[in-house]
C-alpha cells in the first residue's frame, strides 16, 4: 500500500492511499479532492495577473450572487414565491 501527498503553501497535507496498486482509482480521488479545496479554481486565478480593482469586482459579484441564493433559498424554505 503506498501513499500520494501533497504539500500546499500553508503546510497542509492531502493524503490518498493507494491500494492494490490501483493509481487510477487513487488519482480519481487526488482530482475531487483538490476540486473540493478549490485548487483548481486558484489555479485558474493565478495563471494571470488580476488587477487589485478587478478582484473586488469579481469578489463583490460573487458576495452578490451567494446573497441572491441564500435569499431564494430561505424564500423557497418559508414557502414565499
Amino acid at each position: 500500500m503506498r501513499a500520494i501527498a501533497i504539500r500546499f503553501e500553508v503546510l497542509e497535507f492531502m493524503q490518498i492511499i493507494v491500494r492494490d496498486n490501483n493509481v487510477e482509482q487513487a488519482l480519481r480521488a487526488l482530482k475531487k479532492k483538490l476540486q473540493r479545496e478549490g485548487v483548481y479554481r486558484e489555479m485558474k486565478l493565478r495563471r494571470h495577473y488580476e488587477k487589485p480593482s478587478e478582484k473586488r469586482a469579481r469578489e463583490k459579484a460573487a458576495a452578490v450572487r451567494r446573497a441572491r441564493k441564500l435569499e431564494r433559498k430561505r424564500m423557497e424554505r418559508d414557502g414565499i414565491k
